[in-house]
C-alpha cells in the first residue's frame, strides 16, 4: 500500500535577525556566530506570527498546491511546538477548523525537533491500519526563538532557533513520493538536560521566577550533556539515516538527497562525509536558521526550487531533538510503479 506525498507548504515571516545582530546581543564575535554556529540570517516572528497560526498558512498553502477540497481531509496531525498560542490546547483541532478540514478529526504529537519524522510514521502507520483514512495533513508552526536568552552562554548552541511553519498533504494509493520506512531512537538520559525551568508542576511561574528568566529554555547540566552528546549524537544521527534506508531496501549509496536540520556547520559537513555524500546533496540552512520540525520541509523545497531533488531520487529526512530523539525518514522521490 503506497502513501505519497502529495505536496508541502512552508511560511516564513517577513522579520529577521543576522548573524551580527545576534553576535551583538549575545556579546561574540560575529565571526562565531556565523561561521562556527553558521547563522547568517534566521527568521523571527512578527506580531501576528504565532506558532499555530503559521502552520495554518503553510497548510493552506499545501492544499491550494495540490488543488483538493479540503473536505476530503480525514485526519489532521498538528506538528508544531507545545509553545503556541495558549497553553493546553489541542492546537490541531483550531488548524482544521481554520483550513476547513470538517470532516477531519485532529490531534498533536510533539517530539521536539523530531517530530515531522515521527508524525510522518505516526500517520503512515494510521492510514495502513484504517481503511477509511485517506488523506492527512500534517501542519504547524515553530517559534521557540522567543524562549532563547542571548545572555545565557549555556545555550548558546541554540542561538540559531528560530520561526516559521510547515505543512506535509499525505495520499493513500499516491504512486508519487512515496514514504518508505522510518527509524527512531529516543534516549532519556538526556529528559532533563534542557527545560524551561519555571512554567510546569515542578516550578510554576511566579514573578520572582520571570525576574530570574527561568522561563527561558537553559541547560542544567551543560558539561554533562556535551559528554554523553559527544559520545552518542552523532552515531545515532547517522544511525536512523542509515536503518530507515536500509529497512526501505536500498543501501546508504543510493541516498541521493539529504533533507537534514540545522546544526553547526562543522557537524553538518561531518554526516555528509559519513554518508558519502557531497555538498550538492543538502542544503545548509544557514540563511534560515534552526526552525525546528519544521526544518526538513523547508529543506525539500529549497531542494526542489534549486533542482538538487529529481523523478526517482532516493530523499531523506534526519532530525534530532531535545530529549534526546533522532529520527530519519527515507521517500521515494517522483513517480513509483
Amino acid at each position: 500500500m503506497q502513501i505519497g506525498i502529495v505536496s508541502t507548504g512552508v511560511y516564513l515571516p517577513k522579520e529577521f535577525l543576522t548573524g551580527q545582530d545576534i553576535a551583538e546581543m549575545a556579546g561574540i564575535p560575529s565571526h562565531v556566530v556565523e561561521e562556527k554556529m553558521g547563522i547568517k540570517k534566521k527568521y523571527v516572528p512578527g506580531p501576528n506570527d504565532h506558532t499555530c497560526a503559521m502552520g495554518i498558512i503553510a497548510a493552506k498553502r499545501a492544499i491550494d498546491k495540490a488543488g483538493i477540497n479540503p473536505l476530503e481531509i480525514d485526519v489532521v496531525i498538528y506538528i508544531g511546538e507545545e509553545h503556541k498560542e495558549y497553553p493546553l490546547w489541542t492546537a490541531g483541532i483550531k488548524l482544521q477548523e481554520a483550513v476547513g478540514a470538517l470532516n477531519a478529526w485532529a490531534f498533536d504529537v510533539a517530539l521536539r525537533c523530531g517530530t515531522t519524522v515521527m508524525a510522518l510514521k505516526v500517520a503512515k502507520s494510521l492510514m495502513i491500519a484504517d481503511s477509511s483514512i485517506q488523506t492527512v495533513l500534517l501542519a504547524g508552526g515553530y517559534r521557540n526563538v522567543d524562549l532563547i536568552d542571548y545572555q545565557n552562554p549555556r545555550t548558546r548552541f541554540m542561538y540559531n532557533l528560530g520561526a516559521g511553519g510547515g505543512a506535509i498533504l499525505l495520499k493513500k494509493g499516491h504512486n508519487e513520493n512515496v514514504l518508505l520506512e522510518t527509524e527512531l531512537l529516543t534516549d532519556g538520559s538526556f529528559s532533563e538536560d534542557v527545560v524551561v525551568v519555571a512554567g510546569g508542576t515542578k516550578n510554576p511561574i511566579t514573578k520572582e521566577a520571570i525576574e530570574q528568566r527561568l522561563n527561558m529554555l537553559d541547560v542544567l547540566d551543560p558539561e554533562g550533556m556535551k559528554r554523553r552528546l559527544e559520545q552518542k549524537s552523532m552515531a545515532n544521527f547517522l544511525k536512523v539515516v542509515r536503518e530507515s534506508v536500509r529497512k526501505s531496501g536500498y543501501k546508504e549509496e543510493d541516498i541521493s538527497y539529504l533533507a537534514m536540520l540545522h546544526m553547526k556547520k562543522s557537524a553538518h559537513d561531518y554526516v555528509l562525509k559519513e554518508l558519502g555524500l557531497s555538498e550538492q546533496q543538502s542544503i545548509y540552512l544557514e540563511d534560515y536558521g534552526h526552525i525546528g520540525q519544521i526544518d526538513q520541509i523547508l529543506s525539500l523545497e529549497l531542494a526542489l526550487k534549486e533542482g538538487k531533488v529529481k523523478e526517482g531520487d532516493l530523499v531523506v529526512f534526519v532530525s534530532a531533538g531535545i530529549g534526546y530523539a533522532w529520527g530519519a525518514t527515507a521517500i521515494k522521490w517522483g513517480k513509483v510503479n
